[in-house]
């Protein structure tokens, strides 16, 4: 996807020096800086939940993953829960 953003002049003189220092184009560095920030700020959401909150995301987690045509009978069921 291709968007326009306007950056300040200033802004894009240092991101130029900073490119070529890590030897990479602008746009690499700043896709490269939008996945740190953006990994950050998921880092800080996960640790701002409750004990109960990571478990219920866990839970979410795990059920997305789960085969949904997987089908389970009740006598299995209650073997598991005996």
């Amino acid at each position: 996807m291709r968007k326009n953003i306007d950056i300040d002049d200033a802004l894009l003189t240092k991101l130029k020096i900073i490119a070529a220092f890590e030897q990479m184009s602008v746009k690499a560095l700043m896709e490269k800086a939008v996945e740190y920030f953006v990994e950050k700020k998921e880092k800080e959401k996960l640790k701002s939940l409750s004990d109960e909150e990571k478990e219920d995301l866990g839970l979410l987690l795990l059920m997305q993953q789960s085969d949904s045509d997987d089908t389970v009978t009740e006598d299995e069921i209650m073997k598991i829960l005996e």
